[in-house]
């Protein structure tokens, strides 16, 4: 494995899943941005202040050549997201494009025993279930678990026309049809439950009594989970862990989620990470934890937290800016990149019908090519065959270890000084 449990990434999340190996982690946490059209912040004075995230998108915030490379490698999700694009506008196709990339990611990392839990709210929980399942059932082979409805108590005044809106939707997908870890959690029974054992036998134990089957109260787990959570209070009603983070979640909810589908040991990411919840969670329950997170204040809310809620002075915590390179070549040496690269130059040569990729200028022969990244291991792209395209001498000098958006960038930049 290629990245060390006790991480923290600071940056793009994208190109950091880019770089994980495939297939090695348990569980994946995700509170991404919610589409919520506004501007977060931390509180002045409150231990997360500096923290800001926007959440309005746009087509401009979405690299070109990541649609592009959409469209070609995954036509299905390509099509779904254009068409809730013509429905609900751009800003949703956007909001869309930014999951989709992460979420392929996010499937490919996942162990086949693996579990995500996406979080989200009503503005795109709809969509984004149809996105995870083309993702995660259609492509990926696994199997959608659960809709699980995060009930909380109501905060001021409720709208002037309709009901107030205060539930949160968590979406539940395993990796593999019937297979994974699952410990079903209970909560506590309440008077009323418990007040159904009402018959005691010789030694006076409490028990009731159905259809001649006895159940005992010293023996009872307690009522088994819903998929509708009522018993979890919001973060702001808990000071100990309140820290000021704009979305901060409830380390109770982590816990439930984190309990319900790993061992001790088994690795958590949370590639969305805020004010680090998950990985507080996986810390206290003896797992290993990834967090990647876009914000400076990453690193010094996990640490922070660490020794004021789980009072470790010196947490061994890894912090890094840099993209992992993936180590599990075996996974990739069969394409025609890495085994027949003359071979493989004839075959692109065909398919981009003898143009660059980036000037699309026709040359006669695919000697004149060079082998080129789209994605550069820079950023967390791999040797997989998708992955590689044929540029000219110029393109390829101009665009180095860079993006494709910095190439077209440039070549634009060329094209206008020629027109003048």
């Amino acid at each position: 494995m290629n990245v060390k449990p006790a991480t923290m990434f600071i940056g793009d999340n994208l190109p950091v899943l880019r770089g994980m190996d495939s297939e090695i982690i348990d569980l994946i946490y995700l509170d991404p941005p919610f589409n919520s059209k506004k501007q977060w912040s931390a509180p002045i004075g409150s231990e997360a202040a500096g923290a800001a995230f926007k959440d309005t998108w746009t087509l401009s915030d979405i690299d070109k050549e990541d649609i592009k490379l959409l469209k070609s490698k995954y036509p299905e999700i390509s099509r779904l997201i254009n068409t809730i694009g013509m429905i609900n506008g751009n800003g949703d196709k956007s909001y869309l494009l930014m999951m989709a990339t992460r979420l392929i990611e996010m499937q490919r990392i996942l162990k086949p025993t693996g579990s995500i839990f996406l979080h989200c709210d009503p503005t795109m929980s709809h969509s984004l279930k149809l996105l995870m399942d083309s993702i995660f059932v259609k492509r990926g082979g696994g199997e959608f678990s659960n809709e699980i409805i995060w009930c909380y108590p109501p905060k001021g005044n409720p709208p002037k026309h309709g009901f107030h809106k205060k539930h949160d939707v968590i979406l539940y997908y395993r990796a593999r049809e019937n297979h994974g870890v699952f410990v079903r959690p209970y909560t506590e029974l309440n008077a009323k439950q418990i007040a159904k054992f009402s018959l005691v036998d010789e030694d006076g134990r409490k028990y009731k009594e159905f259809k001649g089957r006895r159940t005992y109260l010293d023996e009872s787990r307690g009522r088994p989970v819903p998929c509708w959570w009522t018993d979890i209070a919001q973060t702001g009603q808990s000071r100990i862990e309140y820290n000021g983070y704009p979305t901060q979640n409830p380390l109770a909810l982590l816990e439930r989620i984190v309990k319900s589908c790993t061992n001790e040991g088994d690795l958590v990411l949370d590639p969305f990470s805020g004010c680090a919840t998950a990985c507080i969670a996986a810390e206290k329950l003896n797992r290993k934890w990834i967090g990647i997170d876009f914000s400076e204040k990453a690193v010094e809310l996990v640490l922070l937290r660490f020794m004021k809620e789980l009072e470790l002075l010196n947490p061994n915590i890894i912090e890094r800016r840099d993209i992992p390179v993936q180590s599990d070549v075996s996974r990739r040496s069969t394409n025609l990149y890495t085994s027949n690269r003359s071979e493989f130059r004839k075959s692109l040569y065909g398919t981009q019908s003898g143009n660059c990729a980036g000037c699309d200028t026709h040359f006669p022969n695919p000697r004149h090519f060079h082998l080129d990244h789209i994605i550069p291991k820079s950023d967390g792209g791999g040797d997989e065959d998708s992955n590689i395209q044929l540029l000219c001498g110029s393109c390829n000098s101009i665009k180095g270890n860079r993006s494709m958006a910095y190439l077209k960038a440039e070549l634009k930049k060329v094209n206008e000084r020629r027109r003048k």
